[in-house]
């Protein structure tokens, strides 16, 4: 499990420690000596880092601040705020201004790292059940389509169609995974017919059309011509 961690800490001693702990992990991690510098490099690099670990006493800003700042950069990110505080008071405030976790000084850092590991374990599944949801358990969610392919269903503008062939359906798989990129009629043979067919370039063109003729029963089409070259999926102009 590679990790990007950015360390908030002001104590080098803390620091140095930690950063050999995380190294020994094969974790890359980046210090920030102060609050400032630690907002500061989290809006350079806000979908690099994978967790915080924010000390609350801190010079400039303190981790309050930084982490107020940080979830308005993002709401995802998982924070560990760091203290010598041992108030409940304290560990409240961190938990209700974004902190994921909170861990008092002095701490093991075997300790810390179980606890990262934990924290980004649950991020991961929190994250794929959002995708899940997201895509209501379809395998390609775009602008317009939705594909499962166990179910070898497609709905175009939240319509279904049916009776596509499998060839139809492959196709339209096939390039739909791959938004506006431009297919080749012989890649398009070699992936939806296979190495072995020794089909011509109209097979591709002939299923194609048939293809267009189904989807603009429902709306405009999505299965663009490249002259020359072969077809591409592009919806992206599409208005819902």
């Amino acid at each position: 499990m590679e990790l990007n961690i950015l360390m908030v800490e002001d104590d080098s001693s803390v620091a140095e420690m930690m950063e050999l702990f995380f190294k020994k992990e094969q974790w890359n991690v980046d210090i920030a000596r102060d609050g400032l510098e630690a907002v500061d490099k989290f809006k350079e690099h806000p979908d690099y880092y994978d967790m915080i670990t924010l000390d609350l006493n801190l010079p400039k800003k303190d981790g309050i601040q930084v982490a107020k700042e940080v979830r308005a950069i993002s709401e995802s990110v998982p924070i560990i705020m760091l203290t010598a505080r041992d108030s409940e008071s304290d560990q409240v405030l961190g938990l209700e201004i974004g902190a994921d976790n909170y861990v008092t000084k002095p701490f093991s850092p075997i300790a810390l790292i179980a606890r990262i590991k934990a924290l980004h374990r649950r991020a991961a599944l929190e994250n794929n059940d959002d995708d899940r949801k997201a895509k209501g358990d379809f395998d390609i969610v775009t602008n317009t389509l939705k594909i499962s392919k166990i179910r070898r269903e497609v709905f175009f503008l939240d319509k279904q169609i049916d009776g596509l062939t499998p060839k139809e359906f492959d196709l339209l798989y096939t390039m739909a995974q791959k938004p506006k990129q431009v297919f080749s009629r012989d890649k398009l043979l070699e992936l939806v017919w296979g190495y072995e067919y020794y089909g011509e370039e109209r097979t591709v063109d002939a299923h194609i059309k048939k293809l267009r003729q189904k989807l603009e029963e429902v709306g405009p089409q999505i299965i663009q011509t490249v002259w020359g070259v072969g077809y591409k999926f592009d919806d992206s102009q599409v208005n819902k």
